[in-house]
């Protein structure tokens, strides 16, 4: 399957997010309502949450729902709050011996990824970040030199809560650091399981277990794959090879003649590359960042791209997922 991967920069919502919003909306819409409209938590109840855990978002969150068209759903959808269930693979590592990067392979449907990375300054920070859910944050960095990533935390528990997307869209708008990205975490209620990593500009960095249903853990773990601890599902630790990810990492970086550039190629080979895309999913992207000198690194097998705060061309990509 063909995929146009996009970089797009827009400092303020406008013209541009409005048209990446427009081609999106029919298949989240879609996705919204796929348990029924009454699955989902009313308008009030989304505002409420957004006033009560994100309030320094709803400026930004009103404009992005009037410019994607103002319907109740739309608003819903933007919010998320309690959002429809999802789940993903990822692998993801801290460097930390010359320099420190965090590095990540997001594993997915390649016709449910948005390709999108978008550079923005929404809230007088820039940040760029890899696009879900029209403004959350799959992995991203701002001009402060903070930098997180998601994985899916292999728990089928359901609570009430937010998409995580957002949870580190609100990360990175408006937090200079690790310990303020993990109080942050430590506040928000997520609605599912997730394994956050963090890194900031000084090299301190955690990795976060976040549940709907069990305190936080926060610790200084430098890899984080699908499961937190032990494997609590353990068909899709089968079926993602959680396991596996996380000893290969384990082992590499524990490793003293392994290097930075050798840890990075990695994650472009089994077991961290997912070649699974047809039966559904598999290895979409591997980004590095540098937050120390604000260096975006996209890579795919053959293919590397990147960008900085300062040097950020737009360009659209052909990709192929076979």
């Amino acid at each position: 399957m063909s995929v146009i991967f996009q970089a797009v920069s827009e400092s303020t919502p406008g013209p541009k997010w409005q048209s990446f919003f427009e081609r999106l909306w029919p298949s989240y819409h879609l996705w919204f309502l796929k348990q029924g409209d009454q699955a989902r938590p009313t308008y009030l109840a989304c505002e409420t949450a957004m006033k009560k855990h994100l309030p320094e978002l709803l400026p930004l969150y009103f404009q992005l729902v009037e410019l994607g068209g103002g319907s109740d759903a739309a608003a819903r959808f933007l919010s998320l709050y309690c959002p429809t269930p999802y789940m993903s693979g990822c692998s993801q590592a801290v460097w930390t011996r010359d320099e420190s990067f965090l590095i990540r392979n997001y594993d997915y449907s390649s016709k449910l990824w948005e390709a999108t990375l978008l550079r923005t300054c929404w809230n007088g920070k820039q940040v760029m970040a890899m696009s879900d859910c029209a403004w959350g944050v799959l992995d991203g960095m701002n001009e402060d030199g903070l930098a997180v990533s998601l994985a899916f935390g292999g728990r089928r528990t359901l609570g009430v809560g937010f998409g995580i997307p957002l949870v580190l869209r609100y990360i990175l708008e408006f937090c200079d650091t690790t310990a303020q990205a993990t109080d942050v975490l430590r506040r928000v209620p997520s609605h599912m399981a997730y394994n956050v990593t963090v890194l900031d500009r000084k090299g301190a960095h955690a990795t976060v277990f976040v549940s709907p249903d069990r305190d936080i853990v926060v610790s200084r773990r430098k890899l984080a794959t699908n499961h937190q601890g032990t494997v609590d599902w353990p068909e899709h630790e089968r079926a993602t090879a959680s396991l596996d990810r996380a000893h290969v990492l384990s082992v590499r970086l524990q490793d003293p003649n392994e290097t930075h550039e050798r840890f990075v190629s990695r994650f472009l080979e089994p077991p961290l590359y997912q070649f699974n895309h047809q039966a559904g999913w598999g290895t979409l992207y591997t980004t590095t960042y540098n937050p120390a000198r604000g260096v975006f690194t996209c890579r795919w097998p053959g293919y590397c791209l990147e960008r900085t705060f300062e040097n950020f061309a737009e360009q659209a990509v052909s990709l192929r997922f076979t």
